[in-house]
């Protein structure tokens, strides 16, 4: 199957995909400050470079794209058509990766929590923070 976008216009949609400051991540952020928690935001230091670092509570966010993280049974995760094979490696890729990061930080004595893109979408949204709001307070009292 072809792809339905000429090389041109694929290369400029490809391209105002985010990796950092994504409208997720910044729902988290907000919500974070909102509630008294400061954070560090992409620390190089750490495996990953996650997106949201709490030292005072020992943890770790990463806020994950469906699709770029492989989502499993999530409406947003879909495997594109054209170029499967590449695609499926790359996101199999990305899989192993966050795992052996994950890992890492877990054997480095931190709390990672993952948060799904999905998550954060509106119907979702309040539940998602609320759960995580209570394990963070959990966690560090």
């Amino acid at each position: 199957m072809t792809d339905v976008h000429s090389p041109e216009v694929r290369s400029f949609n490809m391209s105002k995909i985010r990796g950092k400051d994504t409208k997720p991540e910044l729902i988290v952020r907000k919500f974070l400050f909102s509630k008294g928690f400061r954070y560090r935001l992409h620390d190089k230091l750490l495996p990953g470079k996650p997106d949201i670092v709490l030292k005072r509570a020992n943890t770790i966010i990463f806020i994950n794209g469906c699709f770029w993280h492989g989502h499993k049974r999530c409406k947003y995760f879909v495997i594109p058509k054209t170029r499967t094979e590449w695609w499926l490696n790359k996101i199999n890729d990305n899989i192993k990766k966050d795992r052996q990061i994950i890992a890492e930080l877990k054997n480095n004595g931190w709390v990672v929590l993952i948060l799904w893109e999905c998550e954060l979408k509106k119907k979702n949204r309040e539940f998602t923070l609320n759960k995580l709001y209570n394990r963070l307070t959990f966690n560090n009292g």
